[in-house]
């Protein structure tokens, strides 16, 4: 069932309980890294194995997210600017415990490449927050692997 999460804002990136940060160079410049994360929304399929569905909602102010394993999100989108960041906020979900959650996707050149950074910043109950410390390897390899894809997806495109 889905549950109401706090509808935070982008200053919860800085500010909550548990912040797990990944960063990965990669070939393609920020504003083709940009347009994937941001303008392609139903191409995250593509490249981010977990997920199994997404969707822009809104006309582009929210999305609609499935992931491998049932969990399901709809957010909303905080910042989407052009080559640099993209950041949304999960309105619902069914992941139990969670309380907020934020994803944030900043992007950086780094000479003809760019370096994206990803932030996972969340609240949840106790048992949540363990997990999640728990989970950091696995996002971490996550992180990577759906990077390294989409800059391979980019570079054929």
């Amino acid at each position: 069932m889905a549950r109401q999460l706090r509808p935070v804002d982008l200053g919860f990136v800085g500010s909550a309980p548990v912040r797990l940060v990944f960063a990965r160079e990669v070939a393609a410049s920020p504003d083709r890294v940009f347009h994937a994360l941001a303008e392609d929304v139903p191409g995250w399929t593509q490249w981010f194995s977990a997920v199994t569905h997404a969707r822009a909602t809104d006309g582009g102010a929210g999305r609609e997210i499935r992931l491998r394993g049932g969990t399901r999100f709809a957010e909303t989108v905080l910042v989407a600017k052009e080559a640099e960041a993209y950041a949304y906020r999960v309105d619902t979900t069914n992941a139990p415990g969670a309380r907020a959650l934020v994803e944030e996707w900043r992007l950086a050149p780094r000479g003809t490449g760019t370096r994206v950074q990803w932030t996972f910043a969340a609240d949840g109950t106790a048992p949540f927050r363990f997990v999640l410390g728990l989970a950091r390897p696995g996002l971490g390899r996550a992180f990577r692997d759906a990077v390294t894809a989409l800059d391979r997806r980019l570079a054929r495109s």
